[in-house]
């Protein structure tokens, strides 16, 4: 390489001496052919100079430092997680709740345990457990079928105490209230549409309050429809719990309660809100003129989005017994229901209410309240129920 470039300095040389001696120039002109002819042959040599192309693999080398296809994957992850867990309580503030579940069941739970306060296993027993779970409003369907399975289980297992009946009695309740006990699933859709219904005093407004602080704690912007147009006051408690909240409603002051959760439904879409929980009047299951209107309002949500209402939730008094299975099969049949929300059990609820209903209608309890307090809301448990309700 170093002689070929030595060469052309000469040819350059020859060039200033053919212009100063051109007596010179046949000699020169030997020189220069055999010259011009090398770079024929040194041409080949010189092409290795395009192995510089090795440089190029710089770029693939740079392919592990940035391993692009797992990026998208950690992106994805948390969309694709959909059920709400129950939010975490401090030990203290769940003991307290669970202090109030316990104690708002303890007429129950008192009755049941002194039944088997040094008692024998016999036709007493089963008749004073039968006494006990129909007056803790369990139903005639659920209190038979929990005392068939429990005497088949004392006979196979072969049980000779009355707290191994017991024990044997929660397990059986465990599993019947188990299909009950599911979270409440987001990420479906934006917005998730969530309709609410419920008769009057259930506590609809104030458990969509709370409902609303529990799904901000999940980092869920929320809308509020006031869609209950017929009650000044529902839509006052509304908005406070709005301001309380730092969330907007969605109000009129009258008219069609479907044409306010239309619009709600519709800012939420352009807004991108991730939840709309929509109010409705309430009303009892024998007001056939105005469960149609219900009706209507699901219909009309279908139509501000496809696919919506996501979920329809009943909320129940716990304090009305066997009238709230009643209304769970009315509006369950009208409506279609999704999910329950049972409130004030920390009052003189019984607690065999979800009893009768895992027996009838099983329909998931998404949450239940013991107070009015934004925590006393709470996922409904099997396991922690089922020892409430029989002072395990």
């Amino acid at each position: 390489m170093f002689s070929f470039f030595k060469r052309f300095r000469g040819k350059d040389d020859a060039e200033n001496a053919q212009a100063e001696a051109p007596e010179a120039q046949d000699a020169l002109d030997e020189h220069t052919a055999g010259e011009i002819d090398a770079p024929a042959d040194i041409a080949e040599p010189v092409a290795p100079v395009a192995p510089i192309t090795p440089v190029v693999p710089v770029t693939p080398a740079a392919k592990p430092v940035a391993p692009a296809p797992q990026v998208p994957a950690r992106i994805d992850e948390p969309e694709a997680v959909e059920i709400v867990p129950p939010p975490p309580l401090e030990a203290a503030a769940k003991r307290s709740w669970l202090t109030r579940l316990k104690s708002g069941l303890s007429k129950t739970s008192s009755n049941i345990q002194s039944i088997f306060v040094n008692a024998k296993i016999d036709d007493d027993l089963y008749e004073e457990l039968e006494t006990a779970l129909l007056m803790s409003d369990a139903g005639v369907d659920a209190t038979e079928y929990l005392l068939e399975t429990l005497r088949q289980k004392v006979r196979a297992d072969r049980l000779t105490e009355a707290q191994q009946v017991k024990v044997a009695l929660r397990g059986l309740l465990i599993d019947l209230l188990k299909p009950l006990e599911k979270s409440l699933m987001l990420g479906r859709a934006q917005p998730l549409v969530m309709m609410i219904a419920g008769v009057n005093g259930a506590g609809k407004t104030t458990s969509i309050g709370k409902l609303a602080k529990h799904l901000q704690s999940f980092n869920q912007s929320v809308l509020l429809a006031a869609g209950d147009t017929f009650r000044a006051a529902a839509r006052e408690q509304l908005a406070i719990w709005g301001e309380r909240n730092n969330v907007t409603v969605v109000q009129q002051e009258s008219g069609d309660p479907a044409a306010v959760i239309f619009d709600a439904v519709s800012a939420a879409r352009a807004r991108r809100i991730d939840v709309v929980m929509a109010d409705t009047a309430g009303r009892l299951p024998t007001q056939l003129h105005l469960m149609d209107e219900l009706k209507k309002v699901k219909r009309v949500i279908g139509k501000a989005y496809e696919g919506a209402p996501h979920e329809v939730l009943l909320v129940i008094d716990a304090n009305t017994g066997q009238n709230a299975l009643a209304q769970v099969k009315a509006f369950d049949d009208a409506l279609g229901l999704t999910g329950l929300i049972v409130t004030k059990l920390d009052g003189t609820a019984k607690g065999g209410i979800l009893a009768a209903i895992a027996r009838q209608r099983p329909i998931p309890v998404y949450f239940i309240g013991v107070g009015e307090k934004v925590e006393d809301l709470q996922p409904f448990v099997a396991e922690e129920f089922a020892d409430a309700l029989l002072g395990g």
